[in-house]
């Protein structure tokens, strides 16, 4: 693949400005992003190794489930902004479990 940037000077236009005007369009062509995705070649995962993965997930979510319904440890608090809101009556460190 071969993209070719090219500027005209026009006028009374400094070398610092066409150095500019260059970087801006080689930044809008995507020439530099497209060289550095190429810089280190990653292969694709292939379909065996994802579903390695994702059953390993699978089963690690399911001894968390089982351990926070235990009791052996609390559940981790919802992040985010939609997760539950906190209303005022309910001061930072109360009901927060203790280690023991």
């Amino acid at each position: 693949m071969s993209v070719n940037a090219e500027v005209q000077k026009s006028g009374n236009e400094t070398a610092i400005s066409i150095i500019r005007k260059f970087s801006r369009r080689v930044q809008g062509a995507g020439v530099m992003k497209t060289m550095r995705d190429r810089r280190y070649f990653a292969r694709d995962t292939s379909k065996i190794v994802k579903k390695k993965r994702a059953l390993k997930l699978l089963k690690r979510r399911a001894e968390y489930k089982q351990l926070v319904k235990e009791g052996k440890i609390a559940e981790a608090p919802v992040r985010g902004r939609h997760g539950p809101t906190r209303d005022s009556s309910q001061r930072l460190g109360e009901g927060t479990p203790i280690a023991r």
